[in-house]
């Protein structure tokens, strides 16, 4: 038996820790590569169509754009949770609710078109910030698990919305077809360069949480309450309001989500709407190492890796079990490398004395 001793790291030096995350890309790279040899596919060919599938016309770069938009600004909502270690895995939920609050106001309101995208966007943050209060609350009060509380929440949104959808939303004018009716034209984002403003909005609310966690009293709080609670509440901090506030935060981002993705992308409400962005987000949030600077590159890193994958299943046929395979192994050595970063693997040194010894 190899005598293997795992320890874990002391602060790793910049340049180090960005040594592994490169060698952790290029070698998920090399085995991605031998995996689509062995499948008949050339390595070389499949890379080069995904980053010309993402980025080799100004249609692929919109679309690529498109999916970085709602991934971003989940992210910065999980990010918000993840900071104070609230394990937030209700993105789904939130993303549906805000929708459900914004369809309300867009579907029931006449209002002119600035008024009407701005009380959408007001209903889905405070919606989405409701929905998470409900286990922030249980968990500042009575210490229950935020992980199940937030994921069977995200089931209760889906189901409600898709009750709307069957039910008493349902579209009259869709001759049975199970569709809650398109948004009139004043409740949809407009574009700037070709991509609805949403990109706009992702862009400024990164750097807002960053200021907000990095250069505000109350996100020096969030952090303390994250690294430990014992220090935050010896130094005299509201434990329970920090866990509500970072939480309605949160809940707000990934409702502001679900605005977006109903009046810009889908002009409606729907059961799919959240397309798994809540889930998603919690791989790139963890990526970019809660950082909400890196959190934009990481998801837009991975819109392309997504677009990339939707365009070789359409130009060379290439099966979407391969597509979401190559996915998969980048994610997973990218995500293998954080545990590098964080531990090292060294020998025993009894192992060494012994075979002096002898």
């Amino acid at each position: 038996m190899i005598p293997l001793k795992i320890v874990k790291r002391d602060d790793l030096p910049r340049n180090k820790a960005m040594l592994i995350r490169i060698a952790s890309v290029a070698l998920s790279i090399a085995f991605a590569g031998l995996v689509i040899a062995l499948l008949g596919y050339n390595p070389i060919t499949i890379f080069t169509s995904m980053v010309k599938g993402a980025l080799g016309t100004k249609i692929r770069v919109q679309q690529t754009t498109l999916k970085a938009i709602p991934l971003l600004i989940t992210s910065l909502g999980i990010l918000v949770a993840f900071k104070m270690k609230f394990w937030n895995i209700g993105g789904e939920g939130q993303i549906m609710m805000g929708a459900f609050a914004a369809s309300a106001v867009a579907l029931n309101l006449n209002l002119p078109k600035p008024l009407m995208l701005l009380s959408m966007a007001v209903a889905a943050m405070v919606m989405g910030g409701l929905w998470a209060f409900i286990p922030a609350f249980f968990k500042a009060k009575m210490g229950t698990n935020e992980t199940i509380f937030t994921l069977m929440l995200n089931y209760l949104a889906i189901k409600f919305v898709t009750y709307l959808q069957y039910g008493p939303w349902k579209d009259p004018a869709a001759q049975g077809f199970p569709k809650i009716a398109t948004f009139s034209k004043e409740a949809i984002l407009p574009s700037v360069g070709g991509v609805h403003m949403g990109w706009i909005i992702a862009l400024i609310l990164v750097v807002l949480v960053y200021v907000f966690l990095n250069h505000t009293k109350k996100g020096y709080e969030i952090s303390v309450v994250g690294e430990s609670i014992e220090t935050a509440r010896y130094a005299g901090m509201n434990i329970s309001s920090v866990i509500i506030i970072s939480m309605l935060l949160s809940g707000g981002l990934c409702g502001l989500t679900g605005m977006i993705q109903a009046s810009a992308v889908e002009k409606t409400l729907s059961a799919s709407l959240s397309a798994n962005y809540g889930f998603t987000a919690i791989i790139t949030t963890w990526l970019a190492g809660l950082n909400a600077i890196a959190t934009l590159f990481v998801c837009v890193a991975f819109a392309i890796l997504v677009q990339g994958g939707n365009y070789i299943q359409i130009s060379m046929q290439v099966p979407a079990s391969v597509a979401d395979m190559i996915q998969a192994i980048i994610l997973f050595f990218v995500l293998g490398s954080e545990f590098f970063l964080q531990y090292k693997v060294t020998f025993h040194k009894y192992f060494k004395v012994k075979k002096e010894a002898k």
